[in-house]
């Protein structure tokens, strides 16, 4: 081992239940980049602070290519579900390839035809809060109605059948597993894939009115030949894991930090017009795809005075980007009441998440109405008995144990 692997601390580092690890600020007080030392024993650089994290994921000429020479794995299991990931999904291509797959996309997700379906999704809460409800308390939040809300959205939007959701949200948690044996998320994807494939048949041969995004996507870009098949599918999976799992989590941990800040709760009780703003906050707070950003130099590129050359793998850390104390006053606290509009928790440039608005709309929803229906919900442990997915792609919890 050489004098710079052996100076440069490993990566990944375990973050605390509601914080990033406590080596990001540390690292964000030096100047420039600093090294890290990968699984695999390479080194990358790291960005810790706001600035730098978005010129990084802003710059087009860094990759987020897997298959390019020294693109930064974080995990084994990642990196043998990476490699093996053909085609790859739209979040692992660059422009111009990037761009045209993802057009195909955007208008599915374009905030005014998401702010059209609020009925249709306050209805969808509104249901399932009911059922949470009427099974009585105790209950565990997380499985009766963090993970319910986004996937009856999600596979209703999709077209995908909701009765299938415990397959799906099995292969889902599988590839997102990075301590799972390589084997692992490698055939939770292939299962996944081949279910989709049999959908995609069936949507071909009865396409409907094409009332779900599958058909459309299959009648207006599959058929006249814009998108292969395989491309398709890469595509699908994408938006039904993300269109999950990610909301379920975030749901979930939102929850916690009102329950953990019974002030803020009873403030946007009071005023339930501060649910954007606690909405964005939440966001900004857990950054829960915190291992977003792997990026690899195309050229030489200097970032915060920090030359990276090509080749070389880069981390920009948004969840480190959204403590750095100089875009955010007193980042480690949570506060309702932050104007947060610009965190990155959604990732920042073209790969910024496309079904952001969505997000945001279900989960303003859910949180302009859970307290409102549910006054004395509470936790039914210690929040110490919690147990936390610190070693997930998407952090959450396994479960949440709720009273009221």
């Amino acid at each position: 081992m050489d004098d710079l692997t052996a100076s440069a601390p490993a990566f990944p580092m375990r973050r605390c239940p509601f914080s990033p690890p406590p080596e990001y600020a540390e690292i964000r007080k030096n100047e420039g980049l600093s090294r890290v030392t990968m699984p695999d024993g390479s080194l990358a650089w790291i960005a810790t602070r706001y600035d730098d994290v978005r010129a990084i994921l802003g710059d087009s000429r860094f990759s987020t290519v897997p298959s390019t020479p020294g693109y930064p794995f974080i995990a084994p299991a990642r990196a043998a579900l990476l490699k093996n990931e053909f085609p790859p999904t739209i979040i692992r291509m660059d422009s111009p390839q990037h761009t045209k797959y993802r057009r195909m996309l955007s208008k599915e997700f374009m905030v005014h035809h998401i702010e059209a379906m609020r009925p249709e999704l306050q209805q969808t809460v509104n249901t399932l809060l009911d059922e949470f409800i009427a099974k009585g308390s105790p209950a565990d939040l997380f499985e009766d109605f963090a993970l319910t809300v986004p996937t009856t959205v999600i596979s209703r939007m999709l077209g995908v059948p909701y009765e299938d959701r415990d397959f799906f949200q099995e292969r889902s948690k599988a590839k997102l597993d990075l301590t799972a044996d390589p084997e692992v998320p490698i055939r939770a994807g292939a299962e996944m894939r081949e279910y989709l494939d049999r959908l995609i048949t069936e949507k071909m041969v009865h396409p409907g009115n094409r009332s779900d995004l599958i058909s459309r996507l299959v009648m207006s870009q599959v058929v006249p030949g814009h998108m292969t098949r395989e491309e398709a599918l890469a595509t699908i999976e994408l938006l039904l894991m993300g269109g999950h799992e990610t909301t379920a989590n975030m749901i979930a941990l939102g929850t916690l930090s009102l329950l953990t800040n019974p002030d803020q709760k009873d403030a946007l009780v009071a005023d339930p017009s501060l649910v954007r703003n606690t909405v964005e906050e939440m966001l900004r707070f857990h950054t829960i795809v915190h291992y977003n950003g792997p990026r690899v130099a195309l050229e030489d590129v200097e970032v915060g005075g920090t030359l990276i050359k090509k080749g070389e793998g880069v981390l920009a850390l948004i969840t480190a980007a959204n403590r750095d104390p100089k875009a955010f006053a007193e980042p480690d606290k949570f506060d309702i009441h932050r104007p947060a509009l610009h965190h990155v928790a959604f990732s920042y440039g073209v790969h910024q998440c496309l079904g952001q608005p969505l997000a945001r709309a279900e989960l303003q929803i859910v949180f302009s109405t859970l307290f409102q229906r549910l006054p004395t919900l509470r936790l039914a442990v210690p929040v110490e008995e919690i147990k936390f997915r610190y070693d997930a792609f998407v952090y959450g919890v396994d479960t949440l144990p709720v009273e009221w």
